[in-house]
């Protein structure tokens, strides 16, 4: 009896094995949004130091992101602002050039593009290294006139997300529009947001400050600037808000170190 049972689980095993394989990445971000507060032993969270990410301001909207592993990934990019050496990972918006580039460089092995093919949305669900990589789509404007009846086009924008060393971090991309209930529910929890304040060109400095408010990560990094005065940013986004300004182009940080208030961190060249 006890050897057909250990057979019969060995068969189990074996076929339960590669659908198992299969399965997509798992969002830690969703699973921590959608969780109950659990607290965690002090002896726990002082056992190890949590790795850090650093996140290097480059230009216009994009951002270097290196990870603990290794990974570097470039927000936005179009190949105009270069850092170092050449990212891992290019994650593409196509409002407008600036935001992308159908010619990359060929020695970037993983090119993401936000907007789809053949009218279908963008799907970005990879674990690239020590990173899992996923998307959120929204709507764009259309700046050229068209026979379609709409000024908008479906799914042309992404809002990538970053989860790396147990950090949840979001790039909001060109946003033209106010997000309701589902993307909030479908971006889950962020820790690190990047989020465009030019007040014009995306949208008004009103709608993205209530998304800012909503989404209540630790750490905003402003981006996609253009002339808009910071100050009339910070008024709009509210009081919860500290203001960080650094003479850096570069912050390291990690799990342990986020701010315990939520923080607008301004790093030079924004």
């Amino acid at each position: 009896m006890r050897r057909l049972v250990s057979t019969a689980f060995a068969l189990l095993s074996a076929c339960l094995s590669p659908a198992l394989a299969q399965q997509p990445p798992r969002s830690e971000c969703l699973a921590m949004a959608n969780a109950a507060p659990r607290a965690v032993p002090v002896a726990f969270r002082q056992a190890a130091a949590a790795p850090e990410v650093e996140i290097t301001y480059a230009g216009h909207s994009t951002y270097f992101i290196d990870t603990p592993g290794g990974v570097r990934i470039a927000t936005d990019y179009s190949g105009a602002y270069q850092v170092g050496r050449l990212p891992d990972v290019a994650t593409m918006n196509r409002a407008h050039s600036t935001h992308y580039s159908l010619n990359p460089d060929k020695r970037i092995p993983h090119v993401l593009h936000g907007w789809g093919e053949d009218g279908k949305p963008a799907l970005v669900s990879e674990r690239i290294g020590d990173t899992f990589i996923r998307n959120v789509t929204t709507d764009i404007r259309r700046y050229f006139g068209d026979d379609s009846g709409t000024d908008m086009i479906r799914d042309g924008n992404s809002i990538f997300i970053f989860e790396v060393a147990g950090l949840c971090i979001g790039h909001l991309g060109h946003l033209h529009h106010k997000l309701d209930d589902s993307h909030f529910a479908q971006i889950g929890r962020l820790d690190i947001v990047m989020v465009p304040i030019d007040g014009t060109y995306t949208m008004s400095l009103d709608g993205v400050s209530d998304i800012t408010r909503r989404l209540r990560a630790s750490v905003v990094l402003p981006m996609h600037r253009f002339a808009t005065p910071l100050d009339e940013f910070m008024q709009r986004v509210g009081k919860q808000f500290e203001i960080d300004r650094r003479t850096e182009r570069s912050l390291r940080i990690s799990r342990d170190t986020l701010p315990t208030t939520p923080t607008v961190i301004i790093l030079d060249g924004v």
